[in-house]
């Protein structure tokens, strides 16, 4: 299932992109705004996937919007002005849609997504026990021991793993992937774009985990309750 949510300030337009959301069944709409600003504090909280963005919108375009973020779940853009086309691919578009959409050019447009983007295909992880991933990197397949992770950082397409006295290690993987082959016991995702190793937790300050002094992993609402259960859990009383 693909998380995912829309954003267009016509009304019919949007209602229509969320119909056509809830016609396919991987996908899951989470929300939907009438504008890009609204948006915004919703993807800071939430683990989203895909977003479907209108471009010609008020106060702040689709495209400045999607150029504002870190770190863009994947987009694919729907509007009525073809000359956006080429930008929107500038900023790494998963497909451009233009107005009116049927549901036929909307369905095939979220299936090349998410063959493209989101297939079971692009797994970079070899998972042989609770001690050890393989893991595909630049051609290469290498080992990692589990007790040597710090945190895993989410980048887009591809995710960044930090490892303790070796370099990070980046893999074509997404952050859900990963978490499957991950054991729970050890391992919590504490926000959209971080899973730390609970092992290797020393300091906690300000709804932020501390590592090596100078990284701050952020603890978004979302996975707030979680990581707040587990503290109760293990908090001396």
């Amino acid at each position: 299932m693909l998380n995912c949510i829309a954003i267009d300030d016509e009304p019919l337009a949007l209602k229509q992109i969320v119909s056509y959301i809830e016609k396919l069944p991987y996908l899951t709409l989470l929300n939907s705004f009438a504008s890009a600003i609204d948006a915004l504090e919703f993807l800071q909280k939430n683990d989203v996937d895909l977003m479907f963005v209108d471009i010609n919108m008020p106060d702040l375009s689709g495209m400045d919007f999607v150029k504002s973020l870190t770190n863009p779940p994947k987009v694919i853009f729907t509007t009525a002005y073809r000359e956006f086309a080429v930008e929107g691919f500038q900023v790494d578009a998963a497909d451009y849609l233009i107005k009116p959409i049927s549901f036929a050019a909307f369905s095939q447009s979220v299936e090349r997504t998410k063959e493209r983007y989101f297939s079971q295909e692009q797994s970079a992880t070899i998972k042989h026990d609770d001690k050890f991933l393989f893991i595909k990197t630049e051609y290469k397949i290498v080992r990692i021991n589990l007790d040597d992770i710090k945190y895993i950082e989410g980048m887009r397409d591809y995710i960044r793993i930090h490892q303790v006295n070796e370099k990070p290690i980046m893999a074509l993987l997404n952050m859900r992937k990963i978490m499957e082959n991950l054991p729970i016991k050890s391992f919590m995702r504490v926000h959209r774009s971080y899973i730390v190793n609970l092992d290797k937790i020393q300091t906690i300050e300000r709804n932020r985990i501390v590592f090596d002094k100078d990284v701050y992993i952020p603890i978004s609402d979302q996975y707030k309750d979680d990581f707040q259960k587990y503290l109760d859990e293990n908090f001396l009383k």
